[in-house]
């Protein structure tokens, strides 16, 4: 070899170990990753977006039948057992004779309205509060036939309390007898009776029910009460919407907002509806009572209680003391 020749490859040759070095080291790193499952080895490749993984079907491959969800599954033909049909709830019908010898007034305010039964025959004497004709900044009362007891006619329980009516007279009326209270309608057209004679014209529609000074007291029975019968209530608008068909429906659901309005209506005048709420709690049974009626319920065995439940006692705090003894600290 010439030594010109010889020169010309010795960088080459100085240069070849240290390319050689890494190749080595690089091939034993991915030896041992390979051996222990470490690194890149670890890590299975990542298929390209869209790529159904292995063992898929592919895309427009008709599925074979008995797969999930088409009509050969076993447990797509397994029939599922329909809902079960609401039932009507129905709260305790008061008694027709609860209010007998009580004296009711007006939305607990003015008026008179006393029921007696003489076996079957039931008597009403009633005093109409009102306001003068020739000067409606006054008030007056009118006590129907004079004071004397007038007769009433029984109708049943057409919507799951007893219900009577006045047919004659100076102002025909109906009451149904509710929890304590009795609602009083027109039974014409007209809200007003007027009486010419005595200048007062009055508005007998509303609920007749006790003083406000004793129901205070029991607010919390009544708001318990309220709880359930408006529950109730809604419950049995669920089953007529379940039953309705079509355009039913809207019927319903305007009543429904009717039925709202009217409470509100009737309720705000009593005397301290606020304070007890007794007006809503007895005008929300009573329409839990007519639509389970309506419903073809038995009103006479109820399936849900308005009686409040005892509060259970608060538990004893720890370091408190509960016979209210004086602490030793206080001192």
């Amino acid at each position: 070899m010439r030594p010109s020749r010889a020169l010309h490859l010795l960088p080459v040759l100085l240069v070849l170990p240290l390319v050689a070095v890494p190749v080595t080291e690089a091939h034993a790193q991915n030896f041992f990753e390979e051996l222990f499952g470490i690194g890149k080895a670890a890590k299975p490749p990542v298929p390209p977006r869209g790529v159904p993984p292995a063992g898929a079907p592919q895309p427009g491959t008709p599925l074979p039948p008995g797969a999930p969800g088409l009509p050969g599954d076993p447990a797509a033909e397994i029939p599922r057992p329909a809902p079960a049909p609401l039932r009507p709830v129905v709260l305790k019908a008061p008694a027709d004779d609860n209010i007998l010898g009580q004296e009711l007034m007006l939305n607990g305010l003015t008026g008179s309205l006393k029921i007696d039964k003489a076996g079957t025959a039931a008597t009403a004497r009633i005093t109409l509060p009102g306001t003068k004709i020739s000067q409606p900044s006054e008030t007056c009362k009118v006590p129907l036939s004079g004071g004397s007891p007038i007769s009433l006619s029984s109708e049943g329980r057409p919507e799951g309390v007893a219900r009577y009516e006045v047919s004659g007279g100076e102002c025909p009326l109906r009451f149904e007898v509710l929890d304590g209270s009795v609602l009083v309608t027109p039974l014409g057209g007209g809200r007003v009776c007027t009486f010419a004679a005595a200048d007062c014209a009055t508005n007998p529609i509303g609920l007749w029910g006790p003083a406000a000074a004793s129901l205070i007291p029991r607010s919390a029975e009544f708001d318990s009460g309220r709880g359930v019968a408006d529950k109730a209530v809604r419950d049995n608008y669920k089953v007529m919407t379940q039953r309705a068909r079509g355009q039913d429906v809207r019927t319903i659901v305007t009543e429904q907002a009717a039925f709202s309005s009217d409470r509100e209506q009737i309720c705000r005048t009593y005397a301290r509806e606020g304070a007890h709420g007794f007006c809503n709690v007895r005008f929300t049974e009573a329409r839990a009572l007519a639509l389970a009626t309506r419903l073809g319920a038995n009103t006479t065995t109820p399936t849900a209680s308005t009686t409040p439940r005892p509060r259970k006692p608060k538990p004893a705090v720890e370091g408190m003391n509960p016979d209210g003894e004086a602490s030793p600290f206080a001192e």
